[in-house]
């Protein structure tokens, strides 16, 4: 009989969820195995819009720099660009991901990082380099082939691909970062609330040449809509993979006439009508089908066994949340493993994972269906409709352009519709602005803040224990450091201010007593770190001598607007009690 291994936790999966809990787990040395049925990382584009939450989390990691050398920047993902060709004239643009001058400062003032635009093809090499570098033990061609657990551990019997042989790993804990047809959750009956096959797509990987229609207007993605149809993605959605040469073109079909024709030729045929240049090389990569749904996990924790990225909730591309989502459930996830199996925590903090991240998956899955078919009155302002023949719908074309009030109605309903795709392409609150309640959250007993602006579309910074850290640049010395600098890496940090030096003898104390990590901070004039701009002043929400205890995931867990009169007594108080563990 083959000898069981034994390990803290087993990952089963490596995309992105996978590969970046492996990469946290390594970091806060938790001892971890992770496992994929697949020979390696990715093979074709797929997710690709990566935003600054998520940088922030590579960031942490110290994976940002490889992730953004590899990627494509910012500044070449703003046009959004609506025509029925890339040779025809245009119908509308919009400047998204905060490229626009109207939203530029709003991403520049929220986080130290940016987005940007990197294939899961690409990103996931670097995250496996990163995960390996950092001491991760990653194992491809490893499939799960069962999973059961008990009240001690989870039981797996794995199969080496390769060989046929089979192996048995229990693992005290395990994580279901296995995709949308995930094995774990369907073994296990975690249960799903929502609907399937909602609209059958296809994807064309390809290489064409089309730097003379979008290196003046660059983005990531180009929607071209013809009549006969009105599809959120037009008649062929063009995903720029690498500018201006590599795309994938997605169209959407009706399943009840058949699978489309994927033939070589087909797809060209398809690719150049949307290109609109017969002159135009093109070169097919790979092809695929697949399903939009609208699902998420009515539960995140069954056990010992957590689900986390697609295994969780799957939804359309819209807002370019799903990479985004799956890497935020790890980071959330895999610093609550390791401080119980340090034993700083009890297990009790475990419960948190679902509290927390739950309620954010709901929320993405709903925002991208209704990103979908907020998408629909653009078709209906150009005048396009199934089943119209190319004739009626350049006349219903033609028309919008022409003179005359109708026309006139027309053109604002359709510059109404571009701008309702803000929720889907400048959705900053829904991005960064996640807020969470759970036990391992020590609330101050005050609300959340009334947002001042919409909250879907704008990020409004706030100390408020469970919301994210606000970012600042500080200076310490010659060297600009942001406020997320200062938070994360595994531990907890303690923020305070002039005249709060008992603060920081009290997070010395609280360390010691506890056996955590807990480093503390002073910002402000005379102090470890200045605030010369005056930013952090303005977005901490407590007085200089007041503190602010934030945990590894640069979520707030707790404030005093204040010194306390106890500073140890009530520090340790609110470390205990998001740590889940009994006064002493």
């Amino acid at each position: 009989m083959d000898t069981i291994e034994q390990t803290d936790v087993l990952v089963v999966g490596a995309g992105p969820a996978g590969l970046t809990m492996a990469a946290a787990l390594a970091k806060y040395g938790v001892n971890a195995v992770t496992v994929t049925k697949y020979a390696g990382t990715a093979h074709s584009p797929r997710a690709h819009i990566t935003n600054q939450r998520t940088m922030e989390v590579f960031r942490d990691l110290g994976l940002e720099d490889a992730v953004r050398e590899a990627a494509t920047p910012n500044e070449l993902m703003g046009n959004n660009v609506w025509a029925t060709s890339f040779a025809a004239p245009e119908i509308a643009r919009l400047l998204t991901w905060g490229s626009g001058p109207e939203r530029h400062s709003d991403y520049e003032l929220a986080s130290p990082s940016s987005m940007c635009n990197i294939p899961q093809h690409v990103l996931e090499p670097v995250l496996h380099h990163g995960a390996v570098e950092l001491g991760a033990d990653l194992r491809f061609s490893t499939e799960l082939v069962s999973v059961q657990q008990d009240d001690d551990a989870v039981t797996a019997v794995v199969r080496h691909r390769d060989t046929g042989n089979e192996q048995t790993i229990r693992a005290r804990y395990l994580i279901g970062a296995d995709g949308g047809r995930s094995t774990v959750a369907e073994q296990l009956d975690f249960p799903m609330l929502g609907e399937t096959d909602l609209g059958a797509s296809a994807n064309i990987w390809l290489e064409a040449d089309l730097t003379k229609y979008t290196a003046y207007r660059p983005g990531t993605l180009y929607w071209m809509t013809q009549p006969g149809n009105d599809y959120w993605v037009g008649s062929g959605t063009w995903i720029c993979v690498k500018p201006w040469t590599e795309w994938v073109l997605l169209f959407m079909y009706d399943p009840s006439e058949g699978e489309p024709d994927l033939s070589e030729e087909a797809c060209i045929a398809r690719a150049r009508t949307t290109i609109g240049d017969p002159d135009v090389d093109i070169t097919i990569k790979s092809t695929s089908l697949w399903q939009i749904n609208h699902v998420v996990a009515e539960q995140y924790r069954m056990g010992r066994v957590f689900l986390v990225g697609d295994a969780a909730h799957r939804h359309p591309p819209a807002n370019g949340l799903g990479t985004n989502t799956s890497v935020q459930d790890s980071f959330n996830l895999a610093w609550k493993l390791a401080a119980v199996l340090r034993g700083d925590a009890s297990e009790a903090l475990l419960a948190t994972y679902h509290d927390e991240r739950q309620p954010v998956g709901r929320q993405v899955v709903d925002r991208a269906m209704k990103s979908v078919a907020d998408m629909l009155p653009i078709s209906q302002a150009l005048g396009f409709a199934p089943g119209q023949s190319h004739e009626e719908g350049q006349q219903a074309l033609d028309g919008l352009f022409a003179p005359g009030p109708e026309s006139e109605q027309r053109r604002a309903a359709l510059a109404e519709a571009i701008e309702l795709q803000n929720y889907q392409f400048n959705a900053h609150g829904v991005e960064l602005g996640q807020q969470y309640e759970s036990a391992a959250v020590a609330g101050d007993g005050t609300p959340w803040p009334a947002p001042e602006r919409d909250a879907e579309l704008y990020y409004e910074a706030t100390t408020h224990p469970g919301a994210r850290l606000p970012h600042a640049w500080l200076q310490r010395g010659t060297e600009a450091v942001s406020t997320i600098d200062l938070t994360g890496h595994g531990g907890f940090t303690l923020l305070t201010g002039i005249g709060g030096e008992a603060w920081v003898q009290a997070a010395a104390a609280v360390a010691e007593d506890l056996g955590i990590t807990l480093t503390a901070h002073t910002i402000g004039h005379g102090c470890e770190l200045t605030d010369p701009l005056g930013r952090w002043a303005e977005l901490r929400e407590i007085g200089d001598a007041g503190a602010l205890l934030v945990r590894p995931d640069h979520h707030i867990a707790w404030r005093s607007t204040d010194l306390a009169d106890d500073p140890a007594g009530d520090l340790e108080a609110a470390v205990r009690r998001v740590l889940a563990r009994e006064a002493s």
